[in-house]
């Protein structure tokens, strides 16, 4: 099982069908756990199916976007089997996914340490859980703890076991970019683009090389985020970098363009406040106030 971002590319879901077996099969295993045996008997408990049944209701839930129901379910499969190493793994996806509203990591149910305490309890009890690794290096960049990131990725993208292994250089790259390794983060990042649809990747490598000063191969990469793939059209990160590059290139007009596409897909995010900001100041007619200064070095 694995639960992808939606900022990045995904395998296929499941069909329609394989969902409904999927939720038939574990109602019948929840019945039979709630009404076997005759009368006069109790019933057969088996904690290790229950949980089963539990983290399959679970997973048949996220995937259909009822996160908060699925918590209950997942929580429910960790106490009926406390070493269900694949519950604790999608317990911290669910978690982390109350992260990627329009507040981000500021939202109140938020609560990263809680997500990297429920990927750890899934490597505890299978060390050998790959995605498990991917999932705490990603966790632990998003705490800002880059070189511990380092230390779990850098062995899983040597890993021949690990059959994705894009999404593991994706995130190594990242944490190299942003603990200053910006060379080895771009060479990390270029690894990762050998999925070419990989446009979180691509949205990577966009910033190492604008880091490194060179925008025009920056807003390639930038370019080839937002177009690697349709699901990729909506990475909003993308289109305001872009646009930042693009105006440090002195293209100013194809800036404005990508700044209105990123307030189209949300003025409600923290990258949305951002492009209407950006906007507002290029809709201001002007002189030399409002001309771009191509050496501006704002936050990335």
């Amino acid at each position: 099982m694995r639960v992808r971002s939606p900022s990045t590319h995904r395998a296929a879901a499941p069909n329609a069908a394989h969902r409904v077996c999927l939720a038939a099969l574990c109602v019948a295993l929840t019945v039979l756990a709630a009404c076997g045996g005759g009368k006069g008997q109790q019933p057969v408990q088996n904690p290790e199916r229950q949980s089963d049944a539990e983290y399959d209701i679970a997973r048949d839930l996220f995937q259909k976007g009822n996160a908060r129901a699925a918590l209950d379910h997942v929580q429910k499969a960790v106490t009926f089997n406390e070493e269900n190493d694949k519950a604790h793994y999608l317990m911290a996806a669910i978690l982390l996914s109350f992260c990627s509203g329009p507040r981000g990591f500021e939202a109140p149910d938020c609560k990263l340490a809680d997500v990297e305490k429920s990927t750890r309890l899934s490597l505890k009890y299978n060390a050998d859980f790959r995605d498990a690794k991917n999932l705490l290096g990603q966790v632990l960049i998003n705490e800002r703890k880059y070189r511990d990131a380092i230390a779990v990725l850098e062995p899983l993208t040597k890993d021949p076991a690990y059959v994705h292994p894009y999404f593991a250089w994706g995130n190594l790259g990242w944490a190299q970019v942003l603990d200053g390794q910006v060379e080895a983060g771009i060479a990390s990042l270029r690894n990762a683009v050998t999925e070419p649809r990989f446009c979180v990747g691509h949205y990577r490598l966009g910033v190492g090389l604008e880091r490194k000063g060179d925008p025009t191969l920056a807003e390639q990469s930038f370019t080839s985020a937002v177009t690697a793939d349709p699901q990729c059209a909506d990475l909003q990160d993308a289109w305001e970098a872009r646009a930042r590059v693009r105006l440090k290139l002195g293209r100013a007009s194809e800036a404005r363009q990508d700044y209105e596409r990123c307030v189209e897909i949300s003025k409600e995010t923290v990258t949305g406040k951002t492009c209407v900001r950006e906007l507002a100041k290029l809709a201001v007619p002007s002189s030399s106030a409002a001309e771009v200064n191509p050496n501006d070095t704002r936050k990335m």
